[in-house]
């Protein structure tokens, strides 16, 4: 009875009370590197946007570290939203940015794979569980409110006993995106024939002989890479807005991680001068897989119309997320870059070839040596000591 209760009470619609339809204009609209004409093309506008997956508080799961918090609200909105814009990098990943969500339509076995990545449980690799116990070596106690930064570091390195999307997850510096070090990262030697993925093979035996290279050329490994940046002092630099937009129209984007104080947003796009946004502050009751082993997916998508804010209105920390599956599209997202965005004579970050000199040798991260499953091995704070604490660069403070 309680978990019928529990899934109508999860199907209640939230903030229709004062959530704004889109305006009728001729403007277009970016979604994650898409543009939708407003007038003509609304409902597929909508049906884009709750394609996404959408992560919110959630309460009744098992307590963290065993005797913590059951629910997440007040205090877990970043975590959410760095969860979403994770999502988003494996639904292209393996989905594509091209694929759709309907409501009670089968999808492909992958998108749920995907979404129990993340569900509220210490053994799902993206979990609230995982990611509150991962802060714990970022200098963050569990229920302790998150920056964008901190939720990029602990993604980084949960990433790393994730062997069935095996992303390469890149977290820039000092607002400055080093080509030389994503190469170094993402370009990897393919599994051996006998364990390599099919079309994985066929594309790098077609590399060797359109190159007339050997037969163990470097493979590329899908990156996630997420740019942390001020854009002012306690508020957002008008003259940071243009390329900020810009980033929205990018393929490669997964939009960006930001708000206000305390109140963390995932932005997907833009209208004119508002963000799109989606809002992870709605409590809702924690969802586990079923008896089949399938999971419904009804409140792990946004079903209303998005919010939008102005976007002078938004704090200047924020983190934006783009992903590149293939090298090319690497190389593509750097040509962008330096059309669009370096082209400012107040650059919103900057890229370079080389690893600048008086900077610490870059290593690769590599998962640390244990023998357990990602999941047991931060199930113990106490075993966090095998990760380097990283400088925090704290977001969205008051």
């Amino acid at each position: 009875m309680e978990s019928v209760l529990s899934k109508c009470e999860n199907q209640i619609t939230i903030f229709t009370d004062y959530l704004e339809e889109f305006p009728d204009t001729d403007e277009l609209v970016w979604i994650l590197g898409k543009q939708h004409l407003l007038k003509t093309e609304k409902s597929k506008l909508l049906s884009d946007i709750s394609a996404r997956l959408w992560f919110t508080y959630r309460r009744k799961f098992s307590p963290i570290g065993g005797t913590g918090p059951s629910s997440d609200a007040g205090w877990g909105c970043m975590l959410r939203c760095g969860q979403m814009m994770l999502a988003q990098a494996l639904i292209c990943r393996h989905l594509g940015r091209d694929w759709n969500w309907e409501k009670q339509k089968e999808q492909p076995k992958e998108y749920q794979r995907i979404l129990q990545c993340f569900l509220d449980r210490k053994d799902c690799c993206y979990s609230i569980h995982q990611m509150a116990q991962m802060g714990v070596g970022e200098g963050k106690s569990i229920g302790e409110w998150f920056g964008p930064n901190t939720v990029a570091q602990v993604l980084k390195k949960l990433a790393l006993f994730d062997e069935w999307n095996s992303l390469a997850v890149y977290v820039s510096m000092d607002n400055t995106v080093v080509i030389e070090d994503i190469k170094k990262m993402c370009c990897v030697l393919p599994l051996s024939v006998d364990t390599a993925d099919e079309s994985i093979s066929d594309s790098l035996t077609a590399s060797n002989h359109s190159k007339g290279t050997s037969a163990f050329s470097l493979a590329w490994k899908p990156l996630l890479l997420i740019v942390p940046l001020r854009l002012g002092i306690n508020q957002i630099n008008p003259v940071y807005v243009d390329a900020f937009k810009e980033c929205f129209k990018m393929p490669q984007s997964l939009g960006a991680l930001g708000g206000k104080p305390n109140n963390a947003y995932y932005f997907i796009g833009f209208l004119g001068d508002e963000l799109i946004f989606l809002d992870p502050h709605t409590t809702q009751t924690f969802v586990d897989t079923e008896e089949n082993g399938m999971v419904d997916d009804q409140t792990f998508h946004c079903q209303h119309p998005p919010q939008r804010m102005n976007i002078l209105n938004l704090d200047p920390s924020v983190a934006l997320g783009f992903f590149c599956k293939e090298e090319k599209d690497f190389d593509n997202w750097c040509s962008l870059v330096q059309k669009e965005i370096l082209k400012e004579n107040l650059r919103m970050f900057e890229l370079v070839q080389k690893h600048p000199s008086h900077w610490p040798p870059f290593i690769p991260p590599a998962k640390p040596e244990v023998t357990t499953t990602g999941a047991e091995f931060i199930d113990s704070t106490e075993q966090l000591e095998d990760f380097d604490l990283e400088e925090d660069f704290e977001i969205l403070s008051v």
